[in-house]
């Protein structure tokens, strides 16, 4: 079964860092375009980061120069990687992508579980 499951979420203060991993299992033949969003206690999910099949990167204009999203085809894997952590980018953070399975000819969205931030001030 085709699945996005998501790691590195923890507590960290203020000013710290977190990277997050977003691992595709499964039969995958390839990942397309993939994000990173997240939702915090009583408002919308929002996209953080995103990233092309090419790598291209688009990021939300409140992480933009602290947090970098890259990819490794190789391994199937998304990173979002955190630096100057604020007490504001605590939320669950999840992963969504679009991925093609092998034996198929489309891609389809997918949701990993989430994994949760928390920084301290």
């Amino acid at each position: 079964q085709v699945q996005l499951v998501e790691s590195g979420g923890g507590l960290v203060q203020a000013g710290g860092s977190l990277r997050l991993s977003c691992a595709a299992s499964g039969s995958i033949f390839s990942m397309n375009s993939m994000g990173w969003y997240r939702q915090a206690p009583g408002k919308q999910r929002e996209l953080v980061a995103g990233i092309t099949s090419g790598g291209s990167t688009n990021y939300a204009d409140s992480v933009k120069g602290r947090f970098t999203i890259s990819r490794d085809n190789a391994k199937n894997t998304v990173y979002l990687q955190m630096n100057s952590l604020k007490p504001e980018n605590t939320a669950v953070y999840y992963c969504n992508g679009d991925l093609r399975a092998i034996g198929t000819l489309v891609y389809r969205n997918y949701w990993g579980q989430g994994t949760q931030v928390t920084v301290s001030s």
